[in-house]
């Protein structure tokens, strides 16, 4: 009878899977053995594996020029990295390897790409598109790079009031962009976006504002949709709308050359996840370029904001299950040594589910569970799979402790459970690890950050 739980996951998903696979019924995870990472440096863990970043990176880049090249298509591509996925300065380095390009969101955004500036690591020839709701600092900040000689700085025009902002904190020339105020899926709570111009609003505020100020020039549309890239009616909808106005504003503005098309792409959530980034790309391109042959205007350059899908798939979680609680008949509680409303702030604030699988006891019985974090909080809780309604782990034995590990975590969990600062009921950031491959392809492992001690809390708490 197949009841181990490797016969599980087996009879359930096609695996191994390229990032993972078992020796001796432990995890591996891009040829990283966890078990003896949790030896080393013990649990709670997160770590953040940077190959992945650069992986995606060119993965992205060669599916672009596929379809480019497919279609004849006569613009080119420019991959940018929205930083608010992940701030961390190793991870900024490892994405600016791949010549890309950065999104800010923030004033404090601009600190950031000033000190990469100084560095080299973001080049003249980079662009820095500037996003988000503007006032004072970042207004301030966005021109003083602008006045730094940077010519590839584009602040995108997010309200009425922004262009005239800008315009007083600087007498240089500069770009600029247009944030379209996108309409969200009807399941919504709201019709459109809170970031942005309407549709119908853009070429009149372009020809009331823009069109005879000799100090700006418009060069790119900004498309963003909430829910990402997506293979249904409501994104290639809203795609052609956008396109709509991209053409009629081409028409009356030979300066605008670049298409921003942001909202990410999704990362994998489960083993059975399913998503052909090829297939979407090539349809992309093709209906932009298909909408401006038939309109007779230039194809725009395509530009990409990818943050989570940059580094959402290099960071996972490792927790050691401290202990079985049964609350009744049905339910086994395992309860990990961490807290998941801090570490995983996502699951717990949007229920976003991530790849959850054992470390170890891969040839054990396994059996349902819940798992429960450490916070006296009733909202600290995993209780399902992305794949199923429940979860299955390996059978809890007190003498044999039990690992788990949650995958493709490495995008926003540190900037909303507030990194370094103070977490929920007092429990501490868990360790934290670089690992790297050196010249020969071996693995490099750098403790970035240890456990938080209980005098960073009180610090911050003003005892």
């Amino acid at each position: 009878m197949n009841t181990k739980y490797i016969d599980l996951i087996e009879q359930t998903f096609d695996f191994p899977q390229e990032e993972f696979k078992t020796i001796n019924n432990k995890l591996i995870w891009h040829d990283i053995n966890l078990m003896e990472l949790i030896e080393t440096y013990g649990a709670p863990l997160k770590f953040t594996y940077l190959p992945k970043i650069s992986e995606n990176i060119q993965r992205t880049k060669t599916w672009f020029k596929n379809s480019m090249n497919n279609h004849n298509y006569k613009g080119k591509y420019f991959y940018s990295y929205c930083t608010k996925s992940s701030h961390f300065k190793h991870v900024l380095k490892e994405a600016l390897k791949n010549d890309i390009h950065i999104e800010t969101s923030s004033a404090f955004d601009i600190d950031i790409v000033n000190n990469l500036r100084r560095e080299g690591k973001i080049k003249d020839t980079t662009y820095i598109i500037c996003n988000g709701f503007k006032r004072d600092q970042y207004i301030k900040n966005i021109t003083d790079i602008i006045n730094s000689g940077h010519k590839n700085c584009i602040p995108i025009i997010d309200n009425y009031e922004e262009l005239n902002l800008l315009t007083n904190e600087t007498k240089q020339q500069f770009k600029i962009g247009i944030r379209i105020a996108s309409e969200e899926e009807p399941k919504f709570e709201f019709y459109t976006s809170r970031l942005g111009i309407g549709y119908k609003n853009i070429v009149p505020f372009y020809d009331k504002e823009i069109s005879k100020n000799q100090q700006v020039q418009l060069k790119m549309l900004h498309f963003f949709i909430n829910t990402g890239i997506k293979d249904n009616a409501y994104y290639w909808n809203e795609l052609m709308k956008c396109l709509n106005v991209y053409i009629n504003l081409k028409r009356k503005c030979p300066s605008l050359d670049s298409l921003n098309i942001g909202g990410g792409f999704p990362i994998k959530n489960s083993l059975g996840f399913d998503y052909d980034y090829q297939y979407i790309i090539d349809e992309i391109i093709n209906q932009i370029n298909t909408a401006c042959i038939e309109s007779n205007v230039p194809v725009p350059n395509i530009f990409t904001e990818f943050g989570s899908f940059t580094v959402g798939e290099s960071g996972a979680t490792v927790y050691e299950i401290l202990y079985q609680k049964k609350q009744n008949d049905r339910e086994r509680w395992n309860m990990i040594n961490s807290s998941f409303i801090t570490t995983l702030p996502d699951s717990w604030a949007i229920n976003k589910r991530f790849i959850m699988l054992p470390i170890n006891k891969w040839n054990r019985q396994y059996e349902r569970v819940l798992l429960g974090g450490l916070t006296c909080d009733s909202d600290d809780y995993y209780n399902s799979e992305q794949h199923i309604n429940g979860i299955y782990l390996p059978v809890y034995e007190k003498e044999k402790p039990l690992y788990i590990g949650f995958f493709n975590t490495g995008a926003y969990q540190e900037s909303i459970g507030g990194f370094g600062g103070l977490q929920h009921c007092l429990i501490p950031n868990p360790k934290q690890l670089i690992i790297d491959k050196d010249q020969n392809g071996k693995l490099k492992i750098t403790l970035f950050k240890e456990q938080q001690k209980s005098s960073e809390m009180l610090s911050i708490l003003g005892y």
